[in-house]
């Protein structure tokens, strides 16, 4: 890994989210342009908070089995033990699956183009940079189980 990928890995994943966010929140402070507005504000302020919710409550119950094992949530360090059960029986990825439907739902609720329009990279860095270091490491200290499991579930949903 070079370094600048190195420095990035050490960032904790959750806030990559907000500082996208804060970013986009910046562009529209400058540009003074990306803010929603009318009739659709009110279902998209609905819409936020479901979504906000929904990947709130997503995200935390994979954070809670984690830390029911005592295991790691950092990217690249060892796990204690494979999780396929609760959320990660429908991706690998739920707490990334949770945060990015929080993402989106903070959009709606606020209304603000801009982080919307930068959320592609943050998935963009979890999908190639971040995730392949997680699961080479899941398949060095799983091997075969870990290997099964990624066959019958798929990354994101």
């Amino acid at each position: 890994m070079t370094n600048p990928v190195r420095w990035l890995m050490r960032v904790p994943v959750p806030w990559v989210f907000v500082l996208a966010f804060v970013a986009g929140l910046i562009v529209k402070r400058i540009t003074g342009i990306g803010v929603l507005s009318g009739q659709s504000d009110l279902i998209g302020r609905i819409a936020g908070i479901v979504l906000f919710t929904t990947g709130a409550v997503i995200a935390g119950s994979g954070l809670t089995i984690f830390h029911g094992l005592r295991t790691t949530t950092v990217p690249g360090q060892c796990s204690l033990e494979l999780v396929t059960w609760g959320p990660y029986r429908f991706t690998r990825n739920p707490m990334y699956v949770g945060l990015t439907l929080a993402y989106l739902g903070e959009v709606g609720i606020l209304g603000h183009l801009w982080p919307l329009a930068l959320l592609p990279l943050v998935l963009a860095y979890l999908n190639w940079m971040v995730i392949p270091v997680e699961e080479a490491r899941l398949t060095e200290t799983f091997g075969g189980e870990y290997e099964a499991y990624r066959g019958r579930v798929r990354r994101w949903i």
